[in-house]
Order: C-alpha cells, then structure tokens, then sequence
C-alpha cells in the first residue's frame, strides 16, 4: 500500500512540469536495437556454463533479435490502429555498430574495430533476413529507428581490462560479447559507453558520436532526430556535437545522469529533466513517464495495470506518455516464454488504451519532437 503510493507520487512529480497538450499521445521508446549481448546462440550453453546464474534479466534474454522474434512482434504491431491510422510503432533505440572481434585480438587489444550491426546480423543464427524485416517495418509504419550509439559498450575501459588480462572478459571476448554479470575491477559498467572517471577521452567520445550518426543515416538512409544515450549517461559538454550533427532531441528519464568523472565527491550527479525542456545547446528533451518492462519485473507485478497508471497520470497533468520498454522483452531466442509472456502483455496493454481512450494517437520519437518544436517555435 506505501508502496503504491510512493510510486503515484513520483509519477505526479514526473509530470507537473514541462511542456503540455491536449492531445492523448502515447510513445513506446524501446532501447537497445542492434547490439550484441548475449552471444550467438550456438554458443549459449558455453556461456551458460561460464555464467550460470546471472540474476541480471539482460543476461538471461537479451541479444539480437531474430527474425522470429521480429515477424511475432510487427504481427502484433500490424493488428492494432488509433482512430487516427496509426499504428503503436515502437521507436527502435539502435545501436548501429558491433566490435569486430577478430580485427581487435589480432591488434592485441590495442586498436578498436566495429562494423554495421547490419554485418553482425548475417553472422548470427536465424538473422539473415532480419535486416529486410527492419525495412519492411520502417515502410508499414510499424518501428521507427533512432541513435542510440555507436556501440554499447565503453570502448577505452574494455581495452584497458583485456590488455591488462581480465579474465572473465577475456573469455567472453572469445564467445563474441562483453558482457559478464559484473566487472569487479571498475566501477564503471562496460555498457555505458560515454562514461569516466579520471579524464574524459573526449576525442573518443566525439568520433562516437560522429560516426555512429554516419553510420545511421548510411544504414537507414535517413537522419536520427534523436538520441538517448547509453545508460543514460551523458556529458553536457557534447551536447554542441550532437546539434551540429543533426540531434534536436534527447530521449531519457527524468534525472540526465553524469559521467563520475564530473562529480566531486565519487558520487554520481544528476540533472533533473522535463518534457520538452530546452538545453543551452538548443535540444529538447523526452522524458520517459512511463514503464513497460515484464522481463524485468516480478511474476505477480502487474504490468499492464502499472502501465496504465502511468498513462493515466501523464495525461491527467496533460503530458505525452512515453513508455520506457527495452528489447530484452521481446526477445525469444534463448527463452520463448519471455518473448511470448510479454507480447501477451503488450497486446492486452494496447487494447486496454484503445478502449480508455479513444482519441490516444500512437507516435514515435521524432514525430512527438516535431510537435513540440513546432509549438516552441510560435512562442
């Protein structure tokens, strides 16, 4: 019961502030699109073995996603439409790049090499054709992709642990991936590439950004409007590179977390974000109101009814809801039950908001930014 009512309050206090409309839009921003996590699934069991009881979700399901699970989850997708045509697309979150792990070892660590995930897809089991569902997606309006970074992984700090002979790295390395449960010898997680501690590799960081949104618009033919860093762990310092780079928006949750390096005290500092706030740089900021995540949660958590609250809240405070749901939870190659446990949930989830409300728009990322530097711009 506190419980409950803890989490109500902090849903008003998301979304008292900020930007505001009329309209009952709804936006499922999805992470994690494209880069590698758990390795193939020919060498899963050895993986297994090496890990075998990751109390982390995304070392249980998430990776890839096959071409099963791409054609279960656009079926789902295709079935549901507003009143205005619109589908619930998700907004595919991508990472556009994967370490080429043989060009890597073969430099002794020293240099980092990455390819399109598009290259990495062909190498994976049941992946071939999942690049032309991607696109096929994009067509019949059912996803829409943007920046979610090079790769994600901290390219500086994983070299350093495999030169410096970190074991367990090491063997992941050979099994294609970085993850392991935990990295003991750092306080920074691998997956979040643009964070540090001592000394921002800030040359490292730009060709990040610079080149992963090249990479974007060669893969997809298009530019990224926005961007939600990995982890949510971001410099405002790069916010200028990501305006003269074509970025207008910055997907995120309600606190913008900082790299370590910035504290003064080792602890992490935040900056409390709104919908719709502008930056120094011109960016406007998404923030995410909402949560959607049934590989992450309890058996007896009740997603759909917890989703719906959100909802509920953010159009009460006349506020887009934007739904925070990362791919692990449609991914079923190493465990279908998750995959189809929560497209279950997602399916009533969609019918219940059609039902509630019946004037709700589906939008993507970049279709809600349009809006609000629309409005902005007749201020």
């Amino acid at each position: 019961m506190l419980s409950n009512l803890k989490n109500r309050v902090r849903a008003h206090l998301i979304n008292y502030k900020g930007w505001s409309t009329k309209r009952k839009i709804v936006v499922f921003e999805s992470d994690d699109w494209g880069a590698i996590r758990l390795p193939d699934i020919t060498k899963i069991e050895e993986y297994r073995k090496r890990y075998p009881y990751p109390k982390n979700p995304y070392l249980k399901y998430d990776s890839l996603a096959s071409e099963e699970d791409l054609n279960v989850l656009f079926s789902l997708i295709s079935d549901c439409k507003d009143n205005f045509g619109n589908h619930p697309k998700l907004t595919f979150n991508t990472v556009v790049a994967n370490p080429d792990f043989k060009k890597i070892k073969e430099s002794g660590f020293k240099q980092y090499y990455y390819e399109p995930f598009t290259e990495t897809l062909k190498r994976f089991s049941n992946h071939s054709q999942s690049f032309n569902l991607w696109k096929n997606a994009i067509d019949e309006k059912l996803m829409y992709p943007q920046f979610h970074g090079r790769e994600h992984v901290n390219v500086p700090l994983w070299l350093e642990e495999l030169r410096n002979g970190n074991q367990e790295l090491l063997d992941a390395f050979d099994l294609g991936t970085w993850s392991v449960p935990e990295n003991k010898s750092s306080i920074i997680n691998l997956q979040a590439s643009l964070d540090w501690i001592k000394e921002q590799p800030f040359t490292y960081q730009k060709d990040f950004l610079e080149e992963g949104l090249k990479e974007f618009q060669t893969v997809f033919g298009f530019c990224s409007k926005t961007i939600i860093p990995n982890n949510y762990i971001f410099d405002p310092n790069l916010n200028t590179i990501l305006k003269e780079n074509g970025i207008k928006g910055v997907q995120g949750m309600k606190y913008q977390k900082l790299p370590l390096g910035n504290s003064s005290n080792g602890k992490r500092e935040m900056i409390r974000r709104y919908v719709g706030d502008k930056n120094e740089a011109g960016l406007f900021y998404l923030v995410r109101n909402c949560v959607f995540e049934p590989s992450q949660t309890s058996d007896n958590y009740d997603d759909v009814s917890m989703c719906l609250q959100n909802i509920d809240n953010a159009f009460f405070w006349n506020k887009p809801a934007i739904i925070d749901t990362h791919r692990l939870n449609y991914i079923g190659s190493y465990d279908e039950k998750n995959r189809d446990i929560s497209l279950n949930k997602l399916r009533i989830l969609l019918k219940k908001i059609l039902k509630k409300w019946h004037d709700v728009e589906f939008m993507t990322s970049n279709e809600l930014l349009d809006i609000i530097e629309q409005e902005n711009s007749l201020l």
